[in-house]
């Protein structure tokens, strides 16, 4: 089964000042993510601002990044939606690309039963023969896939791997005990990393190792290497990070972190705006605390 590694960020979509996608300044901050941490790269996810891009944008943004990385990461391009038919057909056009993975969220709004869940993510996973990584997030969602329903969805050989974003360490720790040793949990919530490690967890799809890949990386490598003192102290020290990065709707404060870093990322398309001065003030007071500015 296909292991996308330890660390996987969900990078931000870069827009120029005409709120266009920047796919140079996309190219340059996969590159950056890759040298500080990051085992793949995850493109259009929700911190990509998925919802406001075209078809057409998403896939030439998997094109960028996959040419700037090359084999260094995984590219893990986010090809999910509400729409089963839709899911098929732009997930098999990014196949094409070359992707290594797909994260497919569970449909929104629409808030499909657990036996509509199973048959949507069936469907996807026999039309495609790319790696699957399914992405649970009832707070944006308004679904909750049960530990049961992803125990039977990881008998599909190419479905090999959950984001767990519910904010539950009981389910994810459920969803270890009912799967497969080598189907891979990946956190979703980066304050909850080494909680889900402990129960079980592969690693985390995140967003604040764009500010902090490296020592999120370190973290992970400790834990696993049986140092539980030095990835505690780690994530201690990480927890402002975890916090300021989600003090309004992800991801207006991590634009924000980006350029302020001096890696340009661009503005935030609407209905998200800009972060206001108070979040400004914390992020800068964040960032320049940590020592990465």
């Amino acid at each position: 089964m296909k292991n996308f590694g330890r660390v996987l960020t969900a990078m931000v979509t870069p827009m120029d000042d005409n709120l266009n996608v920047d796919y140079e300044a996309a190219k340059e901050l996969a590159l950056y993510l890759v040298q500080h941490g990051s085992d793949g790269i995850v493109v259009c996810g929700t911190t990509g601002e998925s919802p406001t891009l075209s078809e057409t944008e998403k896939l030439n943004l998997f094109k960028a990044v996959k040419e700037a990385v090359g084999d260094q990461a995984f590219i893990i391009a986010g090809t999910g939606s509400n729409d089963t038919k839709k899911t098929i057909e732009f997930s098999k056009k990014a196949e094409a690309i070359g992707v290594d993975g797909f994260l497919l969220v569970t449909p929104y709004y629409n808030k499909p039963p657990q036996k509509a869940l199973y048959e949507h993510y069936k469907s996807i996973a026999e039309a495609v023969s790319t790696p699957i990584i399914l992405y649970n997030v009832p707070g944006r969602t308004g679904t909750n896939m049960t530990p049961g329903l992803v125990a039977d969805l990881a008998k599909i050989p190419n479905i090999v791997a959950v984001k767990e974003a519910s904010g539950d360490v009981n389910q994810a720790a459920e969803i270890r005990r009912m799967t497969p040793k080598d189907f891979m949990i990946y956190c979703g919530e980066d304050a909850l990393t080494l909680p889900i490690l402990s129960v079980g967890g592969e690693g985390v799809i995140s967003v604040a190792s764009h500010c902090a890949g490296d020592l999120m990386k370190e973290m992970i490598d400790a834990y696993f290497d049986n140092d539980r003192e030095k990835a505690t102290e780690i994530h201690l020290k990480l927890l402002p990070v975890f916090k300021g990065l989600f003090m309004v709707t992800n991801p207006i404060p991590v634009k924000f972190a980006v350029n302020y870093m001096g890696i340009n990322a661009g503005k935030l398309r609407p209905p998200l705006y800009e972060a206001s001065e108070e979040v400004k003030d914390a992020i800068r007071s964040i960032l320049n605390e940590l020592g990465v500015v």
